[in-house]
């Protein structure tokens, strides 16, 4: 039976956002108690590296870990959201969309309260790991590869000159990906990739694929609680449904006559 690994995904942490993030948003005050939930769990809190590295053959796993990922870059996250992991000694792996924290760089995430490039740094001194996100946040598999490798490679490479070191680890936004998504990330230099799925990962999941669970606004500490129990959703790996796959073609088509569109 494989080990259910929890990886969870937040996105903004506020109390008002814009209507387009809403429905991934989390109050502060239910932020706190959902991390007090996942510490009451008695989980071992792990980088995604850390994973990463058992997935990958090059490590080992801690007993029953959790892993707590942060879309975006909002502009809680360098403050009031790191504070509250640091806090509670939780380590957290944040995926910054370089384009959106950039000013003057074309982004396709709408308006929204971020944080800036220069406070990358910052989210590692409050012990957090930081990834990449791409730099326009595209739906990865409806692009050209040539696209594909520019967002892949310009977020990677934006984030190692402000932080001084390799960053490693990606986020396809949305999740969305394929099989050629996620050899490029592969050939960019990414040691591991996370979708969504809405699914607990396990000791035996994709690398470059890895599964999350999406916090949403509707979601309680309970949910938290279940999770955390290894319940409440199915468990990766698995192969994509019919209707994944419907919905891949259906976007790529859409795309062809669109052009690059916003994944959310």
């Amino acid at each position: 039976m494989r080990a259910h690994v929890p990886v969870l995904l937040y996105h903004a942490v506020m109390d008002d956002p814009p209507g387009w993030i809403a429905e991934f948003t989390v109050t502060p005050r239910d932020l706190e108690a959902q991390l007090d939930a996942i510490v009451a769990s008695g989980r071992t809190p792990v980088h995604l590296s850390a994973l990463a590295a058992h997935l990958t053959g090059r490590d080992t796993l801690p007993p029953r870990p959790v892993v707590l990922t942060f879309d975006d870059g909002f502009a809680d996250l360098p403050g009031p959201t790191a504070e509250a992991l640091a806090s509670r000694d939780l380590p957290a792996t944040a995926y910054l969309t370089t384009g959106a924290i950039t000013p003057g760089r074309a982004c396709l995430l709408p308006p929204a309260p971020m944080m800036a490039l220069a406070e990358a740094p910052l989210l590692e001194q409050y012990g957090m790991e930081v990834g990449a996100h791409t730099v326009t946040h595209p739906q990865l598999d409806t692009l050209a590869p040539r696209e594909v490798r520019r967002e892949l490679r310009d977020a990677k490479a934006v984030l190692e000159d402000v932080l001084g070191h390799e960053v490693a680890h990606l986020a396809y936004p949305h999740g969305y990906n394929n099989r050629a998504v996620r050899r490029a990330a592969l050939d960019a230099g990414y040691a591991s990739a996370v979708a969504v799925r809405h699914a607990l990962s396990s000791e035996a999941d994709e690398a470059y694929r890895i599964a999350r669970l999406i916090v949403r606004r509707t979601h309680t500490v309970a949910d938290i609680e279940a999770w955390m129990a290894g319940r409440g959703a199915r468990t990766a790996p698995y192969p994509d449904s019919p209707a994944t796959v419907a919905w891949r073609l259906y976007r790529r088509a859409r795309a062809r006559l669109r052009g690059p569109e916003f994944a959310g």
